[in-house]
């Protein structure tokens, strides 16, 4: 399976942005997809999930309200939109997928348990 993600950018802080993965090579359902960032200095941060199955969604606390995860079936993409961007929301975002025995697997908010990953794109929010 292949992740490309895209979208990233320079904006101001109160700006939106959305971020878009391309998940390839894959034919079950039985997955999840992720949004992680990483600020510089900084390790990896959960960001948002997504149960491809069925769309079941979580977040972390941080972007809960702002951040809203969501799967396009027809074109095999999950897209990340950010409202309200901090400054503090500057960072490295990947998208990362995991791939479960069951469609209805819990989603997590582990970092570890994503095994692939797609190369990253930047978000740059300015004060």
């Amino acid at each position: 399976v292949q992740l490309q993600a895209s979208g990233g950018g320079l904006v101001q802080a109160g700006d939106s942005l959305r971020l878009s993965c391309a998940v390839s090579g894959r034919t079950s359902s039985k997955y999840h997809v992720a949004w992680i960032r990483q600020a510089p200095g900084k390790e990896r941060e959960f960001v948002a999930s997504i149960r491809w199955f069925d769309g079941n969604a979580n977040y972390a606390d941080s972007v809960k309200g702002r951040f809203t995860i969501s799967r396009d079936n027809a074109n095999n993409t999950v897209l990340l939109e950010m409202n309200s961007l901090k400054p503090e929301d500057t960072a490295l975002y990947y998208c990362a997928a995991r791939f479960t025995s069951s469609f209805r697997l819990t989603l997590t908010k582990e970092v570890n348990v994503y095994r692939s990953w797609g190369q990253g794109t930047q978000v740059t929010v300015s004060s």
